[in-house]
C-alpha cells in the first residue's frame, strides 16, 4: 500500500529542473523588471528618476561568478532578482506613492503577460475553449515545472478541478524584508497575470514562512462575465 502511495506522489512531481534552467530562469526575470521599471519610471517621473533607479540596482547587485557552478551561478541571479524587486518597490513607494505602485504593478502583470505570449498560449486558449479539463492540467504541469526556479515544492494534489502546491519554507521569505513580495507579488501580480493569460485562479493559504498555493480552473462564465455584463 504504502509502495502505491509513493508511486501516485511521485508521479505528480513534475520533472526535475537542472540549474542551469534555473539560472537562467532567473536571469530572464531580473531583465523583466528592469526592462518595464526603465520606461515606467521614465513615463512617471523622468530620465533623472531612471538614473537614480538605475544607481539603487548597483548597489546590492552580485557578480555572477564565471567559473562557478550553474548553481552558485543561479543563487547569485536570484539574489539579484529579490534585490531588484525590492529596489523597484521602495522606489515607486517613495516617489509615487499607494497610486504608482498599483500602475507599477500593472505594468508588471502587462510584462508578464507579453513575455509569455506565444503560439503555445495560443493553442492552450483554443484547447480551454473543446476540452477545459484537460487544458488546465496543460497549464498546470507547465506552471509547476517553471515554479521551480522560484521556490522549492511538491505536488499535493493535481486533477482537472484543482492543483495543490506544498511549499514548507519559501526562497524568496529566506532574504531580508521580502514579505511585501509574498504579499503583493504572490498574492496580488501573480494571481491577475495567470487569471487573464491562461484563465487559471490562484490562492494562497500562508502560514509563516511556509505556504499552500490553491489552483484552479475559471469557468467560462467568469471569463466572460464582463461581456456579459455589456463591459
Amino acid at each position: 500500500m504504502f509502495s502505491y502511495v509513493l508511486r501516485l506522489f511521485r508521479q505528480l512531481q513534475p520533472k526535475e529542473m537542472p540549474y542551469r534552467e534555473k539560472y537562467e530562469l532567473a536571469e530572464e526575470n531580473v531583465d523583466l523588471l528592469k526592462g518595464f521599471a526603465r520606461p515606467f519610471v521614465k513615463n512617471h517621473l523622468d530620465d533623472q528618476a531612471v538614473t537614480e533607479l538605475q544607481n539603487d540596482w548597483n548597489e546590492g547587485l552580485q557578480s555572477i561568478p564565471t567559473t562557478g557552478s550553474f548553481r552558485e551561478k543561479y543563487e547569485a541571479a536570484y539574489s539579484n532578482w529579490i534585490w531588484i524587486a525590492k529596489s523597484d518597490f521602495n522606489f515607486i513607494r517613495k516617489k509615487l506613492g499607494k497610486d504608482g505602485l498599483e500602475k507599477f504593478h500593472r505594468a508588471e502583470v502587462e510584462a508578464l503577460k507579453k513575455k509569455n505570449a506565444g503560439p503555445a498560449v495560443s493553442f492552450l486558449g483554443l484547447l480551454r475553449k473543446i476540452v477545459p479539463g484537460y487544458a488546465f492540467v496543460m497549464a498546470i504541469k507547465e506552471f509547476s515545472y517553471q515554479l521551480q526556479w522560484i521556490t522549492p515544492f511538491t505536488v499535493a494534489e493535481m486533477n482537472q478541478q484543482k492543483a495543490i502546491f506544498d511549499i514548507p519554507r519559501c526562497k524568496i521569505l529566506d532574504f531580508n524584508k521580502t514579505g511585501y513580495i509574498c504579499n503583493i507579488g504572490c498574492q496580488s501580480i501573480y494571481p491577475t497575470w495567470t487569471a487573464e493569460q491562461f484563465k487559471v485562479k490562484m490562492g494562497f493559504e500562508r502560514n509563516g514562512g511556509s505556504c499552500t498555493c490553491i489552483r484552479s480552473p475559471i469557468s467560462r462564465l467568469l471569463a466572460f462575465r464582463p461581456w456579459l455584463n455589456g463591459g
